[in-house]
């Protein structure tokens, strides 16, 4: 298949070119590299069947090539991403959304759209089935993030109803692994360069609110089932297996052999206390389920960082 991938240099667009590549697909990368690393794909640039163009998707783009995917992956994504560029963010998921959009009916291809755990916002419900509209503030310093994931949600299912694009919207939940960038904010990684560094490790509030981490590999694996099922979404795709960001420093501290020490920071503005994912339809629809242990994918991500700091 020619797919096409926006935000193919960011953290998961790198690692899904790489397995859409290992599946003898055409990969055409699209980044403008605000948050997504050249590094990140170097290994592709003289493969065949992969073609980057450098380019904001929030700015109209002709592809000449026939298409039979096109894959919404880009936009900051970490706090610290998003909050620095908070109008880029917006655009990326409306225009950026709007333009990949009329690239798939143009081609007469199918559309997938890379969503978000946040767009459930602070949630009173807990886990957090794919019914849940959410507990968002619109305003708010995440807002920039929430709302335009759940606007991007909005226009492709819109698009589906008026003009019968054949999509899939993915809702990702955190998710970790190789080739994180080691300055995006995001807890893991903040974590392990902390632990790697013996530098204390930031905790916020009393560090009892939970997360629930999903491996790289794991999330991969899920988007390409997906890919290959009849059902649009929205799907949660994410790990259930729930953990306190208090107990998750303490393992980091364990398994990278850090003399690092914890130290307790107040807590930002309209930040999630739960984030667990229902993964009901998952197991049913795809029949996927996550099987990295968080031990065994905080290992391999140490491991990398160690090589990558």
């Amino acid at each position: 298949m020619n797919i096409l991938i926006t935000g193919g240099a960011g953290f998961i667009g790198a690692h899904l070119c790489k397995r859409l590549l290992k599946d003898n697909n055409v990969v055409i990368c699209v980044d403008n590299f605000i948050t997504g690393r050249k590094d990140n794909i170097r290994d592709l640039l003289n493969e065949p069947n992969f073609r980057l163009i450098s380019h904001d998707i929030s700015q109209p783009l002709y592809i000449d090539d026939d298409l039979d995917w096109v894959m919404h992956f880009a936009s900051p994504a970490s706090p610290r991403g998003y909050l620095r560029f908070p109008i880029k963010t917006l655009k990326v998921g409306t225009l950026g959304t709007h333009n990949c959009l009329g690239i798939a009916k143009s081609k007469h291809a199918k559309f997938f759209l890379a969503s978000t755990s946040e767009i459930y916002g602070d949630p009173l419900i807990h886990p957090q089935p794919e019914e849940y509209f959410g507990n968002v503030n619109p305003i708010g310093p995440r807002s920039c993030y929430d709302e335009a994931k759940r606007a991007a949600e909005a226009m492709v299912f819109a698009y589906q109803k008026q003009h019968n694009i054949d999509m899939r919207v993915v809702r990702i939940f955190n998710t970790y692994g190789p080739l994180m960038r080691a300055d995006d904010g995001r807890v893991i990684s903040n974590l392990i360069c902390q632990a790697l560094t013996n530098n204390d490790l930031t905790v916020y509030g009393n560090g009892l609110q939970t997360r629930s981490f999903c491996f790289i590999d794991d999330l991969i694996e899920g988007i390409i089932k997906f890919m290959q099922v009849d059902f649009s979404g929205p799907l949660n795709l994410g790990n259930p297996d729930e953990i306190t960001i208090l107990n998750l420093a303490e393992r980091i501290i364990k398994i990278s052999g850090s003399s690092s020490s914890i130290k307790f920071l107040s807590l930002p503005e309209d930040d999630p206390k739960q984030r667990r994912p229902d993964i009901t339809k998952a197991k049913k629809i795809l029949n996927w389920q996550p099987r990295v242990s968080l031990e065994e994918g905080l290992k391999r991500t140490i491991a990398w960082f160690k090589q990558n700091l």
